[in-house]
């Protein structure tokens, strides 16, 4: 059975930003199936919208569905699993600048707080997640401007993950001029095999 992986761009994001076309071309061109679906309402990310649609998007997910998101692309896919019917496992999760919380100066953005408040207040049954999980691989930046890099241990203690510190990339979007990430093809080609 082919694998299939979906890339889930981040708020106020697109596919066709950053580092995703390029991750995209690279996994395509190597044979797998990949996804990376426009986000919808990109500016204003909601849990009671992202999570349905990606659900649509993905259909079944069994052993030979991957994913990659950034930023609250990440937290989507979380909420996304905690969804699946019980003794589904999906094949792995590579997370890039994922979040619990955000740094104060952030949250004093316009809007900010309106938007990241229902993410960062319900919780995520990290439990759960686990059980649909075989592996997880959380990249983030040791000078993120939004997200402290505590939240990395985090993804460690609840989901086992494995951490992997970039340096002086902020956040790892385009807007940041992060155009390709060798880690995160790396990890996902481990985890694809």
């Amino acid at each position: 059975m082919n694998k299939r992986v979906y890339i889930i761009h981040g708020w106020d994001d697109l596919p066709t930003n950053g580092w995703f076309p390029w991750l995209k071309n690279k996994l395509t061109d190597e044979g797998f199936e990949v996804h990376a679906p426009v986000m919808p309402d990109a500016g204003h990310p909601t849990i009671e919208i992202w999570v349905p649609f990606l659900k649509h998007a993905v259909g079944q997910a069994d052993e030979n569905t991957f994913f990659v998101g950034h930023s609250v692309g990440c937290q989507t896919i979380l909420r996304y699993i905690e969804t699946l019917p019980a003794g589904t496992k999906v094949g792995g999760v590579v997370m890039v600048a994922p979040w619990v919380t955000l740094k104060a100066e952030a949250m004093a953005e316009d809007d900010t707080a309106n938007v990241a408040l229902p993410w960062i207040q319900r919780p995520i049954h990290w439990s759960k997640i686990r059980q649909y999980l075989n592996r997880v691989v959380v990249i983030m930046s040791d000078d993120d401007q939004f997200v402290p890099v505590e939240d990395g241990k985090v993804f460690v203690r609840e989901l086992h993950a494995e951490l992997i510190m970039e340096h002086h990339k902020r956040h790892l979007g385009g807007y940041d001029g992060v155009t390709a990430l060798a880690s995160v093809h790396g990890a996902m080609r481990k985890m694809l095999g």
